[in-house]
């Protein structure tokens, strides 16, 4: 049985919101182990999700660039060691070189750059991931960064028209994708991209809690059903309430108005969200 440290117990309590005493009690029944104490304390009802993931004590920033034309672009984490660096503007457009280079060369050496800055700098810098997407047929790329470049996103969209992509509504449609994936932090595109064991799990998380004790067979799958659907709507991009119109409608509802005022099909067909210092699963 791993030991129950203090550090253990307020890294859950941070992750799930919970009180140190109910944590410490869910980690001694769990072993030891986080994730599964996360999930006792979300069966138990005391916490309703984990409220972030764990991530790693690391400064720096997401920069991006997107290729003329609109059709490939990429996504780059640059780690450093302090906020100090990280709002330099220096490193900045240290950090937008990196990103022109490796989108201009996916197998790019970057270990010059990088001991060059090092030197300048005076801290060190790495480079833990980057991601590069690319247009096949019709669409766009589009790519932004949010305010203090610690939230990045990257996302292709497709069309099946040629012209479609150079209209204003399809751009600022983009656009808007890209600010929801942000600020909305799915995880997928759609619910048939939810990997099953996901799904079996949160099934299991919601069968075992308190609500549905004692609940018989056809009112529990109804219920379950609806408490996954809830879930679909915040994991899933599609399935999110748009933010730019108050969640009235569907980020999937909107996309469809739009693809029906250009007369085409419009799919999201990908995206990534990067923030600063996570720890990737």
């Amino acid at each position: 049985m791993a030991e129950i440290t203090a550090g253990n117990v307020a890294k859950l309590r941070e992750m799930t919101g919970v009180g140190m005493m109910d944590c410490k009690k869910a980690l001694t029944e769990a072993q030891g182990n986080i994730d599964a104490a996360v999930d006792i304390l979300r069966k138990s009802g005391a916490a309703s999700a984990a409220k972030k993931a764990t991530r790693e004590a690391r400064e720096g920033v997401i920069a991006q660039y997107i290729a003329p034309g609109g059709k490939s672009g990429v996504l780059v984490e640059v780690n450093c060691e302090t906020d100090f660096v990280a709002r330099n503007e220096a490193f900045r457009a240290f950090c937008d070189e990196i990103a022109k280079k490796v989108a201009t060369n996916p197998n790019v050496n970057l270990e010059a750059d990088r001991e060059a800055a090092v030197g300048k700098m005076g801290e060190n810098i790495k480079f833990p991931r980057n991601a590069r997407m690319e247009v096949a047929g019709n669409g766009a790329v589009a790519a932004y960064i949010h305010t203090g470049a610690k939230v990045g996103v990257l996302v292709e969209v497709d069309c099946t028209k040629a012209d479609t992509a150079a209209k204003e509504e399809f751009k600022q449609l983009v656009k808007d994708i890209t600010l929801q994936i942000a600020a909305g932090f799915p995880h997928v595109v759609a619910r048939e991209n939810v990997a099953p064991e996901v799904i079996a799990k949160e099934r299991e998380i919601a069968a075992q809690s308190d609500r549905l004790k004692g609940k018989p067979a056809a009112a529990m799958e109804k219920i379950l059903a609806g408490v996954l659907d809830k879930f679909f709507q915040t994991y899933c991009l599609v399935d999110q309430g748009f933010v730019k119109r108050n969640s009235e409608v569907s980020v999937k509802e909107h996309v469809a108005q739009i693809a029906k005022q250009l007369g085409d099909e419009i799919v999201i067909r990908r995206f990534v969200r990067f923030q600063v210092g996570e720890v990737a699963a």
